[in-house]
């Protein structure tokens, strides 16, 4: 199927088309129109027109049409899975888990935005001040340009489509070239649904040329991006003054107390280590054992690690699909046997067929090793032996990432030094770092980005607040 361009509720059908081919089987999985510099700047006039529409448009009318899209994405299911495992090969168990996840994010975002609210100020509070009627409340931002990636290309759309429009605010989408035709179905159900807001959603795709002209244009006021840090740079230097939210790398950490239920602390590890295969940006990455702990951690983790099965994403059974491409295989195999040609051990054997890479456990790492210091986006983890709590600490912080970490103990007090000290956008308390619920607010510190979303965290970065004073 092909995925045209939205120009608002228009879609267009170009002349040139790329073919997107599966990562799986190198079947061609969607065709994508080519588009421009002229194409993005089209759009963005046109949500500039959308945008003054939209503001208007009453709060309920914003809101059933988005519990509208939810209802049909959920019969539509299946479908929206088959197309996440053609365009990036997600296994089908876990593209349904997507499409599940997806639905629940324009639903919360429906529900949340019922209840956002201002308040009332008491103007008369200081000396200097007076007697008024006086509060603040949410006014959208008009135009949103949303930039999204390919290891969750339909949910990550639907957490920036979904705040943006039910707050009022008109889209421009790029979505991720490997994936175009999952963002133009999702697209197309907003479009066509019967509460759509005319104009109010334009899609179009490419890569640099595209994304520079819809980031440098003095129309968007937010821009919302989720990728690479490199591009994240890129993006904060050309945007101007405008609102960015940037949802960047990480490089995901836990701490395996001597407390903790070792048994279950490596079943959540395999999970959140390579899930997705490694193509998260909380992907677990970095594994800090108590010595005391650290060989029997080390034989459990690789254990639960041999039971992950590797194959086609069709198949039901299948955990670790392929990676997106051959580069991403490259990039793995050359950094996994760099570690080793350095002194690491590989618990499970690095292997590749094709483009699936079978997941990886490395032992005694030290912090130099790229595994272990510069994000991996591959089915690869890394098991580091330290003597304390505080020396764990310390190397989770030591790098240029802040995303998400964990611990898994039984000591509260150990648990609340984690929280207390751990520099990064969340916590979590024995689970794996990779674990996310789309309601909270998800964001992290360092080169791992500015701004928030989750839907509510979301819909406050693209609504401007107004102040009002009457006398």
């Amino acid at each position: 199927m092909d995925a045209h361009v939205w120009m608002g509720s228009l879609e267009v059908k170009t002349e040139k088309y790329s073919q997107r081919l599966s990562p799986y089987d190198g079947r061609i999985a969607s065709r994508a129109s080519i588009c421009n510099a002229s194409d993005a700047q089209q759009a963005l006039v046109i949500a500039q027109n959308a945008a003054k529409i939209a503001k208007k448009i009453p709060l309920h009318q914003r809101c059933a049409w988005l519990l509208d899209v939810a209802s049909k994405l959920k019969v539509q299911r299946e479908e929206f899975a088959k197309v996440l495992c053609d365009e990036v090969g997600k296994p089908l168990t876990y593209a349904r888990i997507e499409v599940d996840r997806c639905i629940e994010t324009i639903t919360l975002s429906a529900e949340t935005m019922r209840t956002m609210h201002g308040e009332t100020i008491n103007t008369d509070a200081m000396p200097s001040g007076r007697k008024a009627l006086s509060f603040w409340r949410r006014e959208p931002c008009g135009v949103v340009v949303a930039i999204t990636p390919f290891n969750f290309p339909l949910n990550l759309v639907a957490h920036k489509l979904a705040p943006a429009l039910v707050a009022g605010n008109a889209v421009v989408l790029k979505p991720t070239p490997e994936a175009p035709l999952c963002a133009y179905k999702l697209a197309k159900l907003f479009i066509e649904s019967p509460y759509a807001i005319t104009d109010a959603l334009s899609v179009v795709y490419g890569d640099a040329e595209v994304g520079s002209a819809l980031v440098s244009s003095d129309i968007p006021r937010v821009i919302s991006f989720t990728g690479s840090v490199p591009v994240g740079a890129i993006i904060t230097k050309s945007a101007g003054i405008k609102k960015v939210s940037l949802e960047l790398g990480g490089n995901a950490a836990t701490y395996i107390d001597t407390s903790a239920d070792l048994e279950y602390a490596a079943q959540r590890c395999a999970i959140g280590a390579f899930a997705n295969s490694g193509q998260v940006c909380i992907s677990l990455q970095r594994i800090y054992v108590n010595a005391e702990i650290y060989n029997e951690f080390a034989a459990k983790m690789a254990g639960e690690t041999a039971k992950l099965i590797v194959g086609s994403p069709y198949d039901e059974a299948t955990f670790l699909g392929p990676l997106i491409d051959d580069d991403a295989v490259s990039r793995a195999m050359n950094w996994v046997q760099s570690a080793i040609d350095e002194g690491a051990r590989a618990l499970t054997p690095p292997r590749s067929e094709g483009r699936l890479f079978y997941p990886c456990v490395m032992a005694d790492v030290t912090e130099s090793m790229k595994i272990v210091c510069e994000e991996v986006f591959a089915p690869i983890v890394s098991l580091v032996k330290v003597d304390t709590l505080d020396e764990a600490i310390e190397k989770m912080n030591n790098s240029p990432y802040g995303l998400q970490f964990s611990i898994f103990t039984n000591n509260l007090t150990h648990a609340n030094q984690a929280i207390e000290e751990l520099d990064a956008g969340g916590i979590v308390i024995n689970d794996m770092p990779t674990l996310r619920f789309d309601i909270q607010p998800y964001g992290g510190v360092k080169l791992s980005g500015v701004g928030r979303e989750g839907p509510r965290f979301a819909i406050e970065e693209m609504t401007e607040i107004k102040s009002i004073v009457i006398l």
